[in-house]
């Protein structure tokens, strides 16, 4: 992989309780802040139900297109936990008792356990356990999907244990403000956007009392781009109207 390539992530959320309102996702919300924080762009979340041949769809789609592809929800005793039949498919691949995890499964649940916490140690053939000092249990991850609970509690913790992994060139971003309309600063935009492709240009209308009207970003994983772009966009701008830059 291209280290000066921009790292790209999908996320997949599984569970027919947040498709019908039941519980609200949390854990899509903490990803974005954590993958923008690491330099990753997030290129795409989506929400399906319990089903494997769904999820395996999914699966397959992102990760062909994504560099990470995270999954939350569906791993667990239940006859909805899906979500490790779907990614063993997405694969084309079998399911299978893993050693590491069923002797990790059965020390920690002792004698008598039955099959229903057995199916913890489950996972798609050839699938990876990632081991950290901060996890009491080890993170599968299949390919580059990873697959993690949907309990936010946990999926948060266990993202947090594997976090650094991910790191890429972190985003460098500048923002100018200016009491200009966005209609009439929609030409320049697309100018700047043009000119300069490697930065992601945003405009954001401040409808609320204020000294500005609308505030534009720049973004990008090199600091140079973005240095040119926003002289550039600056050049452009009304100075009578800027408030001001950062």
């Amino acid at each position: 992989m291209d280290a000066m390539r921009e790292k790209t992530a999908a996320i997949i959320i599984i569970g027919n309780e947040i498709l019908t309102g039941k519980t609200a996702d949390e854990n899509a919300r903490y990803l974005i802040g954590e993958l923008h924080s690491l330099g990753v762009a997030l290129r795409r979340i989506v929400v399906i139900p319990d089903d494997a041949d769904e999820i395996a769809a999914t699966v397959r789609e992102c990760r062909a297109k994504y560099d990470f592809v995270f999954t939350s929800g569906g791993v667990g005793p239940t006859h909805d936990d899906v979500t490790i039949a779907g990614v063993a498919q997405a694969f084309d691949r079998p399911v299978m008792r893993h050693p590491e995890m069923a002797a990790i499964v059965s020390d920690y649940f002792g004698a008598g356990i039955d099959e229903s916490r057995m199916r913890l140690a489950d996972a798609p053939a050839g699938s990876e356990l990632i081991y950290a000092a901060t996890a009491r249990w080890p993170i599968l991850a299949t390919g580059n999907v990873y697959v993690l609970p949907g309990v936010p509690e946990i999926f948060r913790h266990k993202f947090a244990a594997i976090r650094e992994r991910f790191r890429a060139a972190p985003f460098h971003t500048a923002a100018v403000y200016t009491r200009e309309d966005e209609f009439d600063l929609a030409s320049r935009l697309r100018q700047v956007a043009a000119m300069h492709p490697a930065v992601a240009v945003g405009s954001y209308p401040n409808f609320e009392r204020g000294d500005y009207r609308v505030k534009i970003t720049i973004e990008a994983n090199e600091a140079e781009a973005v240095a040119r772009a926003k002289s550039f966009l600056i050049a452009l701008l009304d100075p009578f109207l800027v408030v001001r830059s950062e």
